[in-house]
């Protein structure tokens, strides 16, 4: 198998979200679910993104992560690397994003890459260096409360300069705009001037796409998703890609369900919505914190449904609760005690025949996959920009959606479902 790209994402919800992106450009896109300590069978697959869960993890844990990652990809004979992370820069002023790129920078032998999260049809674009959600700064966003990597400055050339050690400049909007050649010549202008890194605007798909051509011939892309979009034209050029590609897809018959972690607006958004129509379950972090055993009760109120309609199982709350559960365990053992219990629902509900399931949060759908054991994922058709359906490779058997927090419109969990026949 040739990896004509090779991926390594920070969570798992980004993954996917990398993977969609490349099978909607016509590559075949296999995620890994972490490192493998064999060899897969991948088939025909000529994109690989290997998810890790490093986006909060210590810099220095994320950094041996992250290498090995890259070490398996670099076995395979990859011809260019992608470094995923959210769309929002998801990280704090210590890292991930800043120390892993430069990890990978030295472990690749290479002087200059790029940084470039936006994500035009998800409402997230860079203008002047700025990272806006929708029309608002991040900084302004509901980012600013993110429970894990709070997000209060918008200026993603501060952002990562506190996280490097090497200078980061700016590709600004007027050179983006210029196209591809533009771009190329903002580079090499950098560079010369002794810039490592260069965070690059980009307010449109079109200008995605120029970025990606401007970036054939960079060793590493660091990212979100959406500057993707112009990789797989380079291959193409270049005589290693077909026109398209074609991705089959088998959702296995089951009972259905949601699980939600997350706590961002829009899956609390989500969640609301879809409690209008269907059965719902609240694990409560406070409650899980007294030691009640949640998640024996969430099992067996799941058993007790209408096997034919979806349920939906939840722990996300208000950033005001959030608060209160991390002042009493701390963050770190808060989220670890949200995310275990919701990997022992999943796997609860595989034995009770859930066989197709939605999983809401990058650290959630990290903790649920992991619990499940499943290897890799087979990439299906998308549901909301940057979430497709998924088909399980490896013994257990199941359609899965791993749905960033952020992403995906109000009505998403229910019309996820109604994909499937």
């Amino acid at each position: 198998m040739s990896i004509l790209l090779g991926a390594i994402a920070d969570d798992f919800t980004g993954a996917t979200d990398l993977a969609n992106t490349l099978v909607k450009e016509g590559m075949r896109a296999v995620q890994v679910i972490g490192v493998p300590d064999a060899d897969l069978d991948f088939g025909d697959a000529n994109a690989v993104i290997v998810a890790l869960k490093s986006r909060t993890e210590p810099p220095a844990e994320a950094i041996e992560d992250s290498l090995a990652a890259l070490a398996w990809l670099k076995a395979r004979g990859t011809r260019q690397f992608f470094f995923k992370y959210c769309s929002t820069f998801d990280s704090t002023d210590a890292g991930n994003i800043g120390p892993v790129a430069e990890a990978l920078m030295e472990a690749l032998d290479t002087d200059f890459t790029i940084a470039c999260p936006a994500f035009p049809a998800n409402g997230r674009t860079l203008f002047n260096g700025h990272l806006f959600v929708g029309d608002v700064l991040l900084s302004d966003s509901g980012m600013k409360n993110h429970p894990l990597t709070p997000m209060t400055d918008a200026n993603l050339v501060r952002v990562l300069a506190r996280q490097t050690k090497k200078p980061v400049g700016l590709v600004p909007y007027a050179a983006v705009d210029g196209g591809a050649e533009s771009i190329r010549s903002a580079y090499s202008n950098l560079k010369a001037g002794g810039f490592a890194h260069a965070i690059v605007d980009a307010i449109s798909d079109p200008h995605l796409r120029f970025i990606g051509e401007a970036s054939a011939d960079l060793k590493l892309i660091t990212g979100g998703s959406g500057v993707a979009l112009g990789l797989p034209e380079n291959f193409r050029k270049q005589g290693l890609l077909q026109a398209s590609a074609t991705t089959d897809f088998h959702a296995p018959p089951g009972r259905t369900a949601i699980i939600a972690g997350s706590c961002s607006q829009a899956t609390r958004g989500q969640i609301a919505h879809a409690q209008k129509h269907i059965a719902s379950f609240l694990i409560d972090p406070m409650e899980l914190a007294a030691g009640q055993d949640k998640v024996a009760e969430a099992l067996a109120w799941a058993r007790a449904q209408n096997a034919e309609l979806p349920i939906l199982i939840y722990s996300s709350a208000d950033p005001e609760l959030v608060k209160q559960v991390q002042e009493k365990l701390g963050r770190e053992k808060a989220g670890a005690m949200v995310e275990d219990a919701l990997a022992r629902v999943a796997l609860g509900l595989y034995e009770q025949g859930v066989r197709r399931l939605v999983v809401a949060g990058g650290e959630t759908s990290g903790a649920v996959v992991n619990a499940l054991q499943v290897p890799a994922l087979r990439i299906g058709p998308e549901i909301d920009p940057g979430v497709p359906w998924t088909e399980t490779m490896g013994p257990k058997k199941l359609a899965l959606a791993l749905k960033s927090g952020n992403f995906g419109t109000q009505d998403f969990f229910l019309k996820s479902f109604a994909m499937l026949s």
